[in-house]
C-alpha cells in the first residue's frame, strides 16, 4: 500500500504537459516503463497522474532517501527511459520532502 507521511525520504513530481491526443500515449509510457525506477533499493511508489482537462500528466515518485536516488540515476537503463519521457511532452521535474499530512478521518472528530 502507497503511503504519504511526512519527513520519509523525497518525492519527485515530473509534470507533463502534452496534447489531449497524446496523453495516454505517455501514461502508457510511464506505466510500462515504472520498473526502470522500482527495480532500485529506495524506490518506494510509482503514481501517475491523469489531468482531467487531458493536457497534463503527473508522475509522482517517492524515493526512501536523495541519495538512493542519485544512486539509481547513473543507471544507463534509467538515464535511458527518462530522457524518452523528457521527449514526451512539455516536461517539469522538481524534488520535494512531504512536511505534512493529514488524513480527513482525523477531522471528524472536528466534526462531532
Amino acid at each position: 500500500m502507497i503511503t504519504i507521511s511526512e519527513h520519509t525520504g523525497v518525492v519527485a513530481v515530473n509534470l507533463f504537459r502534452v496534447e489531449p491526443e497524446q496523453q495516454q500515449h505517455v501514461i502508457d509510457f510511464l506505466v510500462e516503463n515504472r520498473y526502470r525506477s522500482m527495480k532500485h533499493p529506495g524506490c518506494l511508489s510509482v503514481s501517475i497522474h491523469k489531468g482531467l482537462d487531458g493536457d497534463r500528466v503527473i508522475n509522482y515518485v517517492q524515493w526512501r532517501s536523495w541519495e538512493e536516488f542519485e544512486t539509481a540515476s547513473v543507471d544507463p537503463e534509467f538515464l535511458a527511459v527518462r530522457k524518452q519521457a523528457a521527449e514526451l511532452g512539455l516536461f517539469d521535474s522538481h524534488f520535494y520532502e512531504v512536511v505534512f499530512t493529514s488524513e480527513a478521518q482525523s477531522l471528524d472528530l472536528l466534526r462531532e
